[in-house]
């Protein structure tokens, strides 16, 4: 028989996806997410179409489609905007779904907040989990307000830096991968349809993708460090100062949206971490999911899309007829492949940025194409 209550720990796009996904299936579903706002918070994203197949499975892939824009290639570009190339971006959610989208990270999360509340899952802000324990038929969870809870299942979902992964002793822990990165929403610039990649330039590269009719998520890829070695932080320089100087270099289209960067942007730097757990991701009647138990660079742009797939396979396998024990290590071998392959990949991707006197134009082609063609050939 399968789960009647679940607790899933995080409200990113991992337990929000999973919650949703449960409650449809008529699963008593409590979620706790540590921060004390949630509806709404968030950046640009690009999802691509295997994500877009998760959204579907839940019902808001009408909703997500009308609030991001649909595209099928990427466009390469030297420094100066040059165009190198065209390339087609695989259908990884199959051929009825775009390849790819853009979209501000909040209007999804809008999204799966308004379906979540409406489907009466029990949400509380400002809480998470501090301590867990289990025997053969339930998991007993106390929660930082001092209140507990008793259930079937228990899934940490709160990411890269999870604090459900130490409570089931997985001691594997966020590693660097060598890079940052500098974000921004910024105006869209005229005839821009797709994504747009600037290499050559004086960062590792740079980009923007459209994520609406007016607006666009640009980005640099930077040197590994965090926010004060570039000079910034508390008592530093402002970020947006900071990007806006890094990016020098880049002209072309992004020349234009360069110079729009000032006081009033919105600009975020985060270093860039990887994770694979390879022990188990389960003990008992708990499981940590998503970036919780894999985590990887955007250079494949799959990151939400293993997270909503983890959280659709789970909500799928865990209201079956085989028990937890069972169920769980199914469910990581079955999608160990896929993101294993998406981490490892992306990871090689990180090595010839790096050490770009190293590798080929055909070297990242074929990174790339192994793993959105693995990705294209199966299902989650």
């Amino acid at each position: 028989m399968g789960v009647q209550k679940v607790l899933v720990v995080g409200g990113g796009i991992t337990g929000s996806v999973l919650s949703l996904a449960l409650a449809q299936r008529g699963v008593q579903v409590d979620l706790v997410e540590i921060s004390p706002v949630w509806h709404g918070v968030g950046h640009g994203i690009t999802v691509q179409g295997n994500a877009l197949a998760a959204f579907e499975k839940i019902g808001i892939l009408d909703d997500v489609l009308a609030r991001g824009v649909p595209y099928d290639k990427l466009k390469m570009c030297k420094a100066d905007g040059t165009v190198i190339a065209e390339v087609p971006t695989p259908r990884t959610g199959g051929e009825r779904l775009p390849a790819t989208m853009g979209a501000l990270r909040s209007d999804l999360q809008s999204i799966l907040c308004d379906r979540i509340y409406a489907a009466g899952v029990k949400v509380r802000l400002g809480l998470t989990a501090t301590s867990l324990a289990q025997d053969a038929q339930r998991a007993y969870v106390e929660f930082s307000d001092g209140t507990t809870g008793t259930y079937d299942l228990v899934v940490g979902a709160d990411g890269i830096r999870s604090k459900m992964r130490g409570m089931l002793g997985i001691d594997t822990l966020p590693q660097p991968t060598g890079m940052s990165i500098w974000r921004v929403v910024a105006e869209r610039p005229a005839d821009t349809e797709t994504h747009e990649v600037y290499y050559g330039g004086p960062r590792y590269k740079a980009g923007y993708s459209p994520i609406s009719k007016d607006s666009c998520y640009a980005y640099v890829l930077d040197e590994d460090g965090t926010i004060a070695d570039f000079g910034g932080g508390e008592g530093g320089r402002p970020a947006w100062e900071l990007m806006y100087e890094r990016s020098e270099g880049y002209t072309g289209k992004w020349g234009k949206l360069r110079e729009a960067i000032g006081p009033e942007s919105n600009v975020v730097h985060t270093r860039i971490e990887w994770l694979l757990v390879e022990d188990p991701w389960f003990r008992g009647r708990a499981i940590v999911i998503g970036d919780a138990a894999h985590a990887c660079p955007p250079l494949i742009a799959q990151g939400a899309a293993m997270c909503a797939e983890d959280a659709t396979v789970l909500a799928e396998m865990v209201t079956g007829d085989a028990p937890v024990e069972k169920v769980l290590p199914a469910f990581m071998k079955r999608r160990m492949p896929r993101v294993e392959i998406v981490v490892r990949n992306s990871m090689k991707l990180v090595g010839f940025e790096i050490d770009a006197g190293e590798s080929t134009d055909r070297d990242v082609a074929v990174t790339m194409s192994e793993a959105l063609g693995f990705l294209a050939s199966g299902e989650a």
